[in-house]
């Protein structure tokens, strides 16, 4: 029986086959991730019905599995439709979690073009669909490395 947050064992599984620079996507329940995903990538259903789950619940699971060396998100328009002139409010999230997690890492926005291409890449070992309703919410963190007790 596992007793940490994580136990999906899709996502286990696939977190146990990635490692240091394999990155994770967690996409809104708006991202194209069907038409987007990595041929490394495996895909995981998380978005059994619009806001459930969330992008914030998967991260959370996600802080408590591995360690994180970054985060990038999807840069918000600043024109068009969608347009926005400040910072989507779950990225106040996002940095909450990740200071909660004990990190001090800034989030990197890619264009959204540009983050749909790196979402994409060979490195993705890991791209989870979710249920989020609240636009801007893709994240993508890059795994980093857990440090031996007897590293010199």
């Amino acid at each position: 029986m596992l007793k940490g947050q994580l136990t999906h064992p899709q996502i286990l599984e696939a977190l146990g086959r990635a490692g240091h620079g394999s990155k994770i996507l967690i996409a809104d329940g708006n991202y194209p991730f069907a038409t987007t995903l990595g041929r490394n990538a495996t895909l995981v259903s998380l978005n059994l019905a619009p806001g459930k789950v969330g992008c914030l619940d998967v991260l959370g699971a996600l802080l408590s599995a591995v360690p994180v060396e970054a985060a990038a998100v999807m840069q918000y328009d600043t024109e068009g439709p969608y347009a926005r002139d400040t910072d989507p409010p779950i990225w106040a999230d996002y940095r909450g979690a990740l200071r909660d997690a004990g990190s001090d890492l800034e989030l990197d926005p890619i264009a959204r073009f540009d983050f749909y291409d790196v979402a994409g890449r060979d490195d993705v070992a890991l791209t989870i669909a979710t249920g989020e309703q609240r636009t801007w919410a893709n994240i993508l963190l890059t795994i980093g490395v857990v440090m031996s007790s007897t590293n010199d």
